[in-house]
């Protein structure tokens, strides 16, 4: 490990074991230091990437992030809950890929179960503020990613399932009827399935009930081809993966076949659709049915013979005549003793096809009744969980302190009205939408034929239209070869013909004092600048004192801070301030005689001479901006 790494893991452990610092403030300085050290060494030696998740858990840093840090109120943390997502996605990629050694045990057994139940806990709040009433957009953003750290977590550690499944937070998502939530459950499952196909071999019977209930619940009560086509993938990776997964979804959902066939065909997951339709209907085919095929060849046979006889008595003597009415007769007798003898077939056949009949009624009746058996059994095992979920909030309303109770209560209240609220919004939008249909069409229509008659309107005025000059095309940039080639000529031609004007000599004593001028301009122009400058702070200066001047209160209510505003850092302003406030003060105690020529009004010397030393102690000096 590098020296420049030790003092960093050194600087990160100081800052999680401090305690002068306010969690809140801790919290970002952490999960910089983190990404900072992740950014440098990630183009590294995985071995080196892998010590160092190994050293982050063996000195308690994951530990701090995982019970402290991601259970904080991010409202009041600097970056908010976009600080906690990252803080997620960092914890999940370092508790994944990491060789722990002796400490095995204590990292599976006790840190990876705490930073699953911190991950979804993150989750649950982010999922409350993303569907209340005034929840921020990226709200349910965070709540994405955060479930996608599980995810990357689950696929590592497959034991978690488990846990996850049996969690209160976890439910409460299971609990939710939102659309966009449902989505990231079903993805959830479909990606851990795709990633480790030994996951559902040991999740067991009742985790695994759980997952196919919910999955069927989703796709059962929405339209959203992005969740059918989720849960058709994770149903049909389940039932691929074991047999004994597929018995399941068949004695547990059955009417699922007909829903999925009749629902989710020409969604653009045909394929899927019909591979899980195979998996749960097995039926062996039946033979094909030859009866038509007897039929068609014994109506070809009737119609030659009817030709046969037709020509006969056409062109054929009387005794061949009487030959084929013989012939026509016993064909005719044969016929009916066939008929006579098949007659028990025929009644077999029809008692066949009504028993066929009245067999596929029965099943298309039973489908029927298994699918409204399943939805109600979705229905009666929401109401059954709700009822659970409930019955753990009243036992935790139970635990809560009695001036909480009211609080608890009236948020309950609050999200019930808002659940019911957005139920009946969408029913009222969805049978408006029924009845703007056809105005809607009309309008698109309307819509259509302006652009076609507007780009037929603008392809006949450019048929008729003059047509326009070619636009001129300047010359193109000059190449390198190109730009010696024109240096060359213009050199031969000054040397084939030498101005008359102005000789060599004559031109180059121009060009240095045109330099020499040069240099002395910008040599000069430092000055300029610097005056410049000095004029604009004084400028400045002028402008923010006649602003304090202007704005300053009057005397009747002036305090001393307002004083100190106009009062100078510069002792020799301040002694003249003075000497002029005083010969003003003395002024008005002349008499009118002496007021009377144009001459400036001063005071003695000496009275100034004696008390300058005394203003220079006194006073602080009156405030000129900029001093």
């Amino acid at each position: 490990m590098s020296l420049a790494r030790k003092d960093t893991d050194a600087g990160l452990r100081a800052l999680v074991a401090s305690t002068n610092i306010k969690p809140e403030q801790k919290v970002p300085q952490v999960l910089s230091k983190l990404q900072d050290i992740l950014n440098r060494i990630s183009v590294q030696d995985d071995r080196e990437l892998g010590a160092f998740k190994k050293s982050l858990f063996s000195h308690g840093i994951l530990q701090y992030c995982a019970g402290d840090a991601l259970k904080l109120n991010y409202a009041k943390v600097e970056g908010g809950y976009a600080t906690a997502t990252q803080l997620a996605e960092i914890l999940s990629s370092c508790c994944v890929g990491v060789d722990m050694g002796g400490d095995t045990e204590a990292f599976h057994r006790r840190l990876l179960p705490s930073v699953t139940d911190s991950l979804l806990s993150l989750a649950s709040r982010l999922m409350n503020r993303a569907l209340a009433g005034n929840g921020q957009p990226e709200m349910f953003r965070f709540f994405k990613k955060v479930m996608g750290s599980v995810c990357w977590l689950l696929k590592a550690h497959g034991h978690l399932a488990a846990q996850v499944l049996q969690s209160d937070h976890y439910e409460r998502m299971l609990m939710s009827e939102e659309e966009r939530v449902g989505t990231v459950c079903v993805s959830l499952w479909h990606q851990l399935l795709t990633a480790n196909s030994e996951l559902v071999a040991g999740l067991g019977k009742g985790p695994l009930s759980v997952i196919l209930d919910d999955v069927v619940y989703r796709m059962a009560h929405t339209s959203n081809p992005v969740v059918g086509g989720a849960a058709i993938r994770t149903l049909l990776l389940v039932a691929r993966q074991q047999e004994s997964a597929l018995q399941l979804i068949i004695h547990r959902f059955k009417g699922l076949e007909g829903m999925i066939g009749r629902e989710w065909r020409g969604r653009g997951f045909d394929e899927e659709v019909d591979q899980l339709i195979k998996l749960l209907h097995r039926e062996v085919s039946k033979p094909a049915d030859h009866t038509e095929v007897k039929y068609r060849v014994f109506v070809v046979v009737r119609v030659c013979v009817c030709l046969t006889l037709s020509l006969c008595y056409q062109t054929w003597p009387e005794e061949c005549v009487r030959a084929a009415c013989v012939i026509q007769a016993a064909w005719r007798s044969y016929q009916t003793r066939r008929r006579v003898k098949s007659l028990p077939r025929a009644v077999r056949s029809l008692q066949r096809s009504f028993r066929e009949r009245r067999r596929r009624r029965a099943q298309q009746a039973q489908a029927v009744c298994w699918e409204e058996e399943l939805r109600l059994q979705l229905c009666v095992r929401r109401q059954r969980a709700r009822r659970e979920f409930h019955q753990k909030q009243l036992q935790l309303l139970q635990l809560l302190p009695p001036g909480q109770v009211q609080q608890y209560l009236g948020e309950v209240e609050r999200q019930a009205a808002i659940q019911i609220q957005r139920v009946w919004r969408g029913h009222r939008e969805r049978r408006n939408f029924q009845l703007r249909r056809n105005a809607h069409t009309q309008h698109r229509a309307a819509v259509v034929l302006q652009r076609t008659v507007l780009r037929f309107l603008k392809r006949r005025r450019a048929e008729k239209a003059p047509p326009s000059l070619s636009p001129w095309i300047g010359p193109r940039g000059l190449t390198d070869s190109r730009r010696a080639e024109l240096k060359r000529e213009v050199e031969e031609h000054i040397a084939l013909h030498p101005s008359s004007v102005v000789s060599l000599e004559g031109s180059r004593e121009l060009h240095a004092q045109t330099q020499a001028l040069l240099l002395q301009h910008l040599q000069g122009r430092e000055a300029e600048l610097r005056e410049h400058t000095h004029t604009h702070a004084l400028l400045a200066q002028i402008n923010t004192d006649l602003e304090l001047l202007l704005n300053a209160p009057s005397l009747s209510v002036a305090t001393v801070t307002d004083c100190d505003v106009f009062r100078s850092r510069s002792a020799p302003v301040a002694a003249r301030a003075r000497q002029s406030h005083n010969a003003l003060l003395q002024s008005g105690r002349l008499p009118w005689w002496k007021m009377l020529g144009d001459g400036d009004i001063t005071c003695p010397e000496s009275e100034s001479a004696h008390k300058d030393h005394r203003l220079e102690a006194e006073f602080n000096s009156l405030y000129l901006g900029g001093s």
